[in-house]
């Protein structure tokens, strides 16, 4: 028996910029996901897609909206590539990929776990989807200094064998820690 293929979900919706931010000095966007599409994904934490943005292929990393949905960030590239610009309505296909892939490891975590090597054991031990969920916990600090504790504290729960990370709402949903941008309003300009 073969696996099926992840279901493809279409959908069109407004291409956003971060408020507060000068057009000049942006260089990236988002758009948001109808909640009937993120319903429809595996998990409401951080969940990597393949698709294409009007046309243009992409794979990229969906981030938790805090109202059980997603967000997508858009570089300036895949901007350029589509021929788009905030404001302008966008043709999205997104599928949930089959094997998530391996989040990237940030450097000050790495540290700490090469100093614990019983954490690092533990560490080398779990599924991607767990890794993926620490580093978003580490990754969602707002400071410096609650990122530095939780560093520590990770490296305390892996060390004592705990394979997830505990009290962490992925979705932000439950915490209220976890939201999409907020957009800056767009105004079309009118002919005179």
């Amino acid at each position: 028996m073969t696996d099926s293929p992840s279901p493809r979900f279409r959908f069109e919706t407004t291409l956003l910029s971060p408020a507060g931010s000068k057009k000049e000095q942006t260089r990236w966007s988002f758009l948001l996901l109808p909640k009937e599409v993120s319903e429809a994904l595996p998990r409401r934490g951080r969940t990597t897609v393949s698709g294409t943005l009007n046309g243009q292929d992409f794979q990229d990393t969906l981030e938790p909206d805090g109202q059980l949905s997603h967000w997508l960030k858009i570089d300036e590239d895949l901007q350029n590539r589509a021929g788009i610009t905030p404001g302008d309505s966008v043709a999205v296909e997104v599928r949930p990929v089959a094997n998530e892939p391996e989040p990237p490891l940030p450097s000050d975590f790495q540290a700490a776990l090469r100093a614990s090597p019983q954490a690092n054991n533990t560490w080398e031990a779990t599924t991607t989807l767990a890794r993926l969920d620490w580093i978003h916990w580490l990754d969602s600090a707002k400071q410096a200094k609650t990122r530095n504790k939780r560093i520590q504290d990770a490296c305390n729960m892996l060390a004592e064998g705990k394979k997830r990370v505990c009290c962490f709402d992925p979705s932000g949903f439950y915490s209220k820690a976890l939201k999409a941008p907020e957009a800056r309003k767009h105004h079309k300009s009118s002919p005179d």
